[in-house]
């Protein structure tokens, strides 16, 4: 008996909280809740790219560095063994250089997708869960940026002729079943990892906001999130 009143005194104390919390969030206007989210994604836009988009952004970061895919790590680490570390160097340098080159373009078109936010899709995101600002620029941005991404990163592996032979060793153990299809061309590869890492710090910038919106430095920001 005393666990079910337990158990029923937390419910109430949850129930109280949703209700609280939609109460907070219905005092605040469409137009500040709007705001405050377009300024949210501005902020996590500007950290992700101020981070990434600059030289080491990707190679000096644990978190997002790109390393070569599944089956070959292995093939690396046997280059090594062969005295070319250097080439393997190179390899790994040319791709994450190559992110970070890509990066540093993406702020038109996150901005873009920022532009075009409607209220249902602010409401959405205030109401979505944790991760809401994050998933709004994949579902908005993906596609723009790998159209962006792709022909800088193709710039820089072209530079290097290892990439072709990436290709080539990489395209038999695809259709061997070594590692995936979408890994086998190195362009491709480095076009996703770098926008995964671009959603990956927009991630923890709006992980930071929700867990501490008295921090943010801006009153609406610690007005609209304050109240979820």
């Amino acid at each position: 008996m005393k666990r079910l009143l337990n158990t029923g005194f937390a419910l109430c104390l949850s129930l109280a909280a949703v209700v609280a919390q939609a109460g907070a969030l219905d005092a605040i206007s469409a137009g500040d809740a709007s705001a405050g989210v377009k300024e949210a994604l501005a902020k996590g836009a500007d950290y992700a790219v101020a981070s990434l988009g600059k030289d080491n952004g990707f190679l000096g970061n644990s978190k997002v560095k790109i390393p070569l895919p599944g089956y070959l790590q292995k093939a690396e680490k046997g280059m090594r063994m062969f005295g070319m570390g250097k080439q393997a160097d190179e390899l790994v340098n040319t791709m994450n250089h190559a992110a970070e080159n890509a990066v540093a373009e993406a702020k038109p078109i996150l901005t873009d997708s920022i532009r075009k936010m409607s209220v249902q899709d602010a409401k959405g995101i205030l109401t979505g869960g944790e991760d809401s600002v994050t998933q709004y620029f994949k579902r908005t941005s993906t596609e723009q940026l790998s159209q962006k991404f792709t022909p800088i990163v193709k710039a820089e592996t072209k530079k290097l002729q290892l990439a072709e032979q990436y290709n080539n060793y990489a395209g038999k153990a695809a259709s061997a079943g070594l590692i995936d299809q979408k890994d086998a061309d190195i362009d491709s590869y480095v076009t996703q990892k770098a926008m995964d890492g671009l959603f990956l710090m927009i991630a923890e910038e709006e992980k930071k906001l929700r867990a501490n919106p008295v921090g943010a430095g801006s009153d609406l920001l610690k007005k609209v999130f304050g109240a979820l």
